[in-house]
């Protein structure tokens, strides 16, 4: 029926989505979602060509990067994924995903990612350990990243608009730049004062 696999997914993801009264949020994973994947690039995969022009504007394209697993995120990368899907992608992260080896686990900060990266995606989901109690410090640095990247947003030209004034009460906001070993030892912080409040209370 089709005359190849992009323009199958295409078609079926289109159907599902209108049928759902096209949704705010409505996620397509590709099969060649990461750099390593594309043949002979991202900006050269003919799968990928299709998918941009093919699917609907309104359905986001998830993307992990340069590798399944990616250490870092460029701007660069995200830009040549942004032209060739022809929207900006949804970053599924697996920096802290350990379920291809349970004997790791991963406590280290949120890291890897260039400054303002926030303003080339549609939005960013992060993989964590299957480790429910291991994730507290990636969770807690991708949030002092995020405020970061939303102090970064937070132009001079903009001043005045409710947004910035809003941002202008965070503290993160404040400094824009973002370090990993701050962002660790704040997390770390309020780890241990999570973990002695725990030990307070009844029966632990």
């Amino acid at each position: 029926v089709f005359p190849s696999l992009a323009q199958a997914q295409a078609s079926v993801a289109n159907e599902v989505y209108q049928e759902l009264g096209q949704p705010s949020i409505f996620l397509f994973c590709p099969t060649e979602y990461c750099s390593s994947l594309c043949s002979p690039s991202p900006s050269q995969s003919c799968y990928l060509q299709t998918i941009g022009q093919e699917l609907l504007p309104g359905i986001g394209v998830i993307w992990t990067g340069p590798k399944v697993v990616s250490q870092e995120l460029s701007a660069v990368l995200l830009e040549e994924v942004e032209a060739v899907l022809r929207r900006c992608p949804v970053i599924w992260d697996n920096l802290y995903a350990n379920d291809y080896d349970c004997r790791r686990v991963f406590l280290g900060p949120y890291m890897g990612r260039a400054p303002g990266l926030m303003s080339r995606l549609h939005g960013l989901l992060l993989n964590p350990n299957c480790e429910l109690q291991a994730n507290f410090i990636p969770i807690h640095t991708l949030g002092t990243w995020f405020q970061s990247e939303l102090g970064s947003c937070a132009h001079p030209d903009h001043a005045g608009t409710p947004e910035v004034a809003a941002l202008g009460d965070s503290q993160a906001a404040q400094d824009e730049s973002y370090s990993p070993q701050e962002a660790l030892e704040l997390a770390l912080r309020d780890w241990v004062a999570e973990i002695n409040q725990q030990a307070l209370e009844p029966g632990r």
